[in-house]
């Protein structure tokens, strides 16, 4: 009879561990896989929205649609900072990006020599490896070899055209098949390092959906017609062929990226191993070339697509609206491992929330992103100088700090014979003026048709100054294009907004308060 009792209750106590432990259900450690594509922002056709047109209406992504219908879909995330080298750094840190030393910037002029917060930095593949796990990736890193785990940990063996996609499919169709088996080769050389029954941690990413790509290429190569793109470009684009096309080929980059973590997928479900692994799809920024896409703190450039799926931990249909971070993660990632990072995070694990059948949306998060950047191109600036600025970006609103607002914040507005803008009558150096939107056809065109009529409001939102604030209300302004820093109605929100800031940046130790990123180690201006 006590026996009975006592397996009855130790019956009971099992249940209810498993409810309560915040690590899950099933002992088991998942396998993580994170597919991650350059330059990718928030498009997939998972996000359509018949009261909101835009790109997402044209673009099929039945990949990501199908992980985010089995897991969780999040509506609002953002990267840390809208540029490659830091936001990825802030991803695999877990650490807003301004925390992260001299990967804190793109093309760093870190002083050689200076002692850099960086250098004690783990990084989450490597604690992950200490946990037990085998871990590697392909194409892209961008941030200190050593914290993916070393190089030896890259898997490229087969190729990595899947990053010219549309260069070499564009010559010869029949590459298309052999550039996916190329994935999947890569993964299974991955796959053959691990021991048996080893958890292992893969990252996929490709760089096709940064520039360049094929002009006509979505049309051609994947049936997008750019003219069903009317009307459902944001306002701050100009809505012509050139513009429509320009998105239609990078939707086009989109849909390959898709296919080809269809293939990551299919291999995990030949190996049984699919609903025990934390699959996750998302990018590092907004698109690139477009005005206010990348290098921007506005939703355009700083917005990423984001789905997670886990069966044991991930509630089905799980659709999320409150604003998350990347930062979030890499302590998720390692609570799925039974481990912490020792690189003290400021993102947050995200799996207790996800089991839940709903939760409240400021249970969900910090109820807002931190977004900023200093350098993306340095040579952008006069003596390298960074555009620092600040964001914090809530259900509701969007609060934007421009710490330097004398500063071009694309990069100065250069010509060929070195004339300023708007005075300069030719420019055809299209890459060297606003040197932080990438060289592509819709920047020629603005640039070309700069004094036409009608382009005031568009060109204002490209490349010219700020002021030293932006307050967006988000329910009436979507895109963020109406300011109403000045208006005395929403006076108590950005004091509001404001302090929450400057808290937030003193708390973590902002080397921007102190301008510590115009001098060196973190600005050496006679580095070459």
């Amino acid at each position: 009879m006590f026996a009975s009792v006592c397996r009855g209750f130790a019956g009971l106590f099992a249940l209810l561990a498993g409810f309560l432990s915040p690590l899950g259900m099933s002992a088991e450690k998942p396998n993580i896989v994170l597919l991650f594509a350059d330059d990718l922002g928030r498009y997939a056709s998972a996000y359509a929205d018949p009261a909101q047109p835009s790109p997402n209406d044209i673009v099929k992504t039945p990949v990501f649609d199908r992980i985010a219908a089995e897991g969780a879909r999040f509506d609002n995330a953002f990267v840390s900072s809208p540029s490659c080298t830091p936001s990825r750094g802030a991803l695999y840190t877990g650490r807003h990006f301004f925390r992260n030393g001299s990967f804190s910037q793109l093309h760093s002029r870190w002083t050689k020599g200076a002692a850099d917060p960086s250098d004690s930095i783990v990084g989450m593949p490597v604690t992950l490896e200490r946990a037990g796990y085998h871990i590697g990736w392909s194409h892209k890193w961008h941030i200190p070899e050593r914290l993916m785990g070393g190089v030896e940990n890259h898997y490229a063996p087969s190729g990595q055209r899947l990053s010219s996609f549309s260069e070499v499919v564009s010559k010869n169709p029949g590459a298309r098949e052999r550039i996916f088996g190329e994935v999947r080769e890569n993964f299974q050389a991955f796959l053959a390092d691990r021991k048996d029954g080893q958890p292992f941690f893969y990252s996929f990413n490709p760089t096709n959906t940064h520039r360049t790509w094929v002009r006509g290429s979505g049309k051609a190569l994947w049936g997008l017609n750019p003219d069903e793109l009317k009307g459902k470009l944001p306002p701050f684009l100009p809505d012509n062929e050139v513009v429509r096309e320009d998105m239609a080929d990078y939707l086009g980059e989109v849909m390959a990226f898709d296919a080809a973590c269809g293939v990551i997928i299919a291999e995990l479900a030949a190996m049984g191993e699919l609903d025990n692994t934390l699959i996750v799809i998302s990018g590092d920024h907004g698109a690139p070339g477009f005005p206010r896409g990348k290098c921007n703190v506005h939703d355009f450039g700083s917005r990423v697509l984001l789905a997670m799926r886990w069966p044991s931990r991930i509630r089905a249909g799980w659709v999320a609206a409150a604003p998350v971070s990347l930062i979030d993660l890499a302590p998720t990632f390692l609570a799925a491992a039974e481990t912490e990072s020792p690189d003290d995070p400021d993102g947050q694990n995200l799996l207790p929330f996800l089991a839940k059948r709903s939760a409240p949306d400021f249970i969900l998060s910090r109820g807002y992103a931190l977004i900023g950047r200093e350098v993306h191109v340095s040579s952008g600036r006069e003596d390298y100088m960074p555009y620092p600025v600040r964001a914090l970006r809530t259900s509701d609103f969007l609060y934007v700090k421009n710490f330097k607002p004398d500063r071009w914040p694309m990069g100065d507005p250069k010509a060929v014979a070195g004339d300023a803008m708007p005075e300069a009558k030719a420019l055809d150096n299209t890459r060297a003026a606003f040197a932080d939107i990438d060289a592509s056809p819709t920047k020629t065109w603005l640039i070309q048709n700069r004094f036409k009529d009608g382009l005031g409001a568009i060109l204002r939102e490209a490349w010219e100054k700020r002021p030293g604030e932006e307050l967006y209300i988000l329910a009436d302004d979507p895109h963020q294009i109406r300011n109403v820093v000045f208006d005395p109605a929403h006076a108590a929100t950005l004091e509001k907004l404001r302090a929450q800031l400057i808290a937030e940046l003193a708390a973590k130790q902002d080397p921007r308060l102190t301008d510590a990123f115009d001098r060196p180690p973190y600005l050496d201006k006679t580095r070459e």
